[in-house]
């Protein structure tokens, strides 16, 4: 039989790293590094209106784990990065996300487990998720995708 440890085990050093850094980081830094990737991404869904209901609207995704959180809106037809707070939250930890990016489990299965939640406007939160479970490939494509299976592979081994 285990003791349970009197306090939590060490985060590994990305982790920490993240946890000191971002908060740190400006958002226009975020914007220069975030948005151009966002809006290749979603180029397709963008210029047929898809994100549309998100236009004035902001959404945060925040990963716990890493304490990180990100706002999104929609202005002229590109994801931008924002520093207001989100309307809506979607909330989880980094693996969750990882498995919503890459579609390797079903992404309302990851919501009805409650490894990922929406909080605050749901409506707003809930067509965030169905756009993204929407795009059959996930964001698995190009160098960002690799870069997703890179980190679900070192994910898969360090569980």
């Amino acid at each position: 039989m285990s003791l349970p440890l009197p306090f939590p085990p060490p985060l590994p050093a990305p982790v920490r790293l993240i946890r000191a850094v971002d908060p740190r980081v400006p958002v226009g830094v975020k914007r220069r590094l975030v948005e151009p990737l966002l809006n290749r991404t979603f180029a397709e869904p963008l210029a047929e209106g898809e994100f549309d209901a998100l236009a004035g609207r902001r959404i945060t995704l925040a990963i716990e784990d890493l304490g990180m959180a990100l706002t999104l809106t929609l202005e002229g037809e590109r994801l931008r990065v924002c520093a207001q707070p989100g309307e809506a939250i979607v909330r989880g930890g980094w693996r969750e996300f990882l498995c919503l990016a890459t579609r390797r489990e079903d992404p309302d299965a990851l919501f009805f487990q409650r490894r990922l939640l929406i909080e605050g406007d749901t409506e707003l939160g809930l067509m965030v998720k169905n756009l993204l479970d929407g795009r059959e490939e996930g964001l698995a494509q190009g160098p960002f995708g690799e870069l997703l299976v890179r980190l679900e592979r070192l994910a898969r081994r360090t569980t």
